[in-house]
This record gives C-alpha cells, sequence and structure tokens, in this order.
C-alpha cells in the first residue's frame, strides 16, 4: 500500500475556477500582507499539500508546541515551525478574524490568509530551540532577526501560483507524484533530496535502496542558496 500523506490527509488549498475568480475580486479590496521569498515558497507547499496536514501558517499553539516538543498540537511529529511574519506597525491594522491579501515581491496577488491568531514571538527562544543556536553567524538565525516581529496564523487559499520560470516539466506536486507512482504500479519508493549534484556516494547508496524498493524519487531543492550551494541551473 502506498504511504500515507502525513497526517493522513492530502491537503489541496489552490482554488480554480469561480472561486478564483470570486477571491481574486475580494483580494482587490483587502488589506495587503507583503511576502519574503521564503513565506512565498511556504504558501505554495501549504497549497499544494507538500506540508500536509498545514492548511495554513502557524496559529500560536501548533507554534509553541512544534518549537517546544517538535510536534503540532495534536501530537504529530513536526520540528520547523510555518510562519508567516509581520511588524508591529502592520499588526496593529490587521484584526484577528479578518482577511489579508498576501502578494509577492512585485506586488503579484498570490493569496489570501484568514487571520485566525496575531501573536507576538520571542526569537531567542525560538532560535535555541529549533537552530539549536543563537550565534547570528548561522543563516537561520540571520534570517529570523530580518522579519517581523509578529506571526499571523490562519488559513489559507491559493489563487495564483508564484511564477516559476526553469524546470516546469519537472515540477510536480505531491497529487501528480502519486497519480505517476500509481500509473506506473510502483508500491514502494524511496526518495533521495539533495541541494548539490548528486556525486559517487550518493549514486552507490541509490543503487543500494533501488535492491529492495520499486523505484527512485530524486529531489532536488529548488528556489532559495546559500553561499556555499550550487544553483538548480547548473
Amino acid at each position: 500500500m502506498p504511504i500515507e500523506p502525513h497526517g493522513g490527509t492530502l491537503i489541496n488549498r489552490i482554488v480554480i475556477g469561480e472561486t478564483q475568480k470570486q477571491l481574486q475580486e475580494k483580494a482587490a479590496s483587502l488589506e495587503p500582507i507583503r511576502l519574503n521569498s521564503r513565506e512565498v515558497s511556504d504558501l505554495e507547499m501549504i497549497a499544494t499539500g507538500a506540508l500536509s496536514p498545514l492548511e495554513g501558517f502557524m496559529t500560536r499553539q501548533d507554534y509553541t508546541s512544534v518549537v517546544d516538543f517538535m510536534r503540532l498540537k495534536n501530537g504529530l511529529p513536526w520540528t520547523i515551525p510555518i510562519t508567516l511574519s509581520i511588524t508591529r506597525a502592520d499588526a496593529e491594522r490587521i484584526k484577528e478574524g479578518s482577511d489579508v491579501a498576501l502578494t509577492s515581491d512585485n506586488n503579484d496577488l498570490l493569496g489570501i490568509l484568514h487571520v485566525d491568531e496575531k501573536y507576538s514571538v520571542d526569537k531567542e527562544h525560538e532560535a535555541q530551540q529549533v537552530l539549536r543556536t543563537t550565534d547570528d553567524l548561522h543563516p537561520g538565525v540571520q534570517y529570523l532577526k530580518s522579519v517581523g516581529e509578529v506571526y499571523l496564523g490562519g488559513t489559507i487559499s491559493l489563487i495564483n501560483r508564484p511564477a516559476h520560470d526553469n524546470f516546469a516539466p519537472y515540477r510536480l506536486d505531491p497529487q501528480e507524484t502519486r497519480a505517476r507512482f500509481k500509473q506506473r504500479g510502483w508500491k514502494r519508493i524511496v526518495a533521495f533530496q539533495t541541494r548539490n549534484p548528486i556525486h559517487r556516494a550518493h549514486e552507490y547508496i541509490q543503487k543500494c535502496a533501488l535492491e529492495i524498493v520499486d523505484a527512485l524519487l530524486v529531489h532536488p531543492l529548488m528556489g532559495d542558496t546559500k553561499h556555499d550551494d550550487i544553483p538548480g541551473e547548473v
């Protein structure tokens, strides 16, 4: 039997058809929140189900449980908080229970967030618990200190997907990969996630894995890179 999605249900928060049109019109009158590149990626991953069972950015209970216990509030293992940050000034303009428009850095409409909660966080505590360091040289700590002091939690709807110029034939959503596995009759699949080109040691462990499973899914990380990463185009 194929492995179930994390949490048992594959989430889909992408709106299409008449609903997409209605939400696009609604978003024009909403308070806009501009997302950074990481938040844009998280938004898309939530919507496609890659971060199932999340249906939006974490509210305080899930955030606190993940930071302190590496689990969602329902007990499901989860190690990294998925959050949407805003400044205190922006937080003054946003009310809990309202909807806000989510835009890219270029002000392109991406989606809508229903704000269930806004809450302040202790970034030092988050850094120490999640990253095990508060050293400013750590890229994760640098990121935390660069974003707003208040987090918004709530359910999202993705209206327009972020633009991706490269590798379109290989960008498969979880639903699409599962469909291809089923089409090919694969039952047991091993995935290899990498941020750099595959080298000989990687090749060896992949071949070993293929002796006991039906297929190998190569899953390269794309998007923002660190200074020592090799770009996806390479």
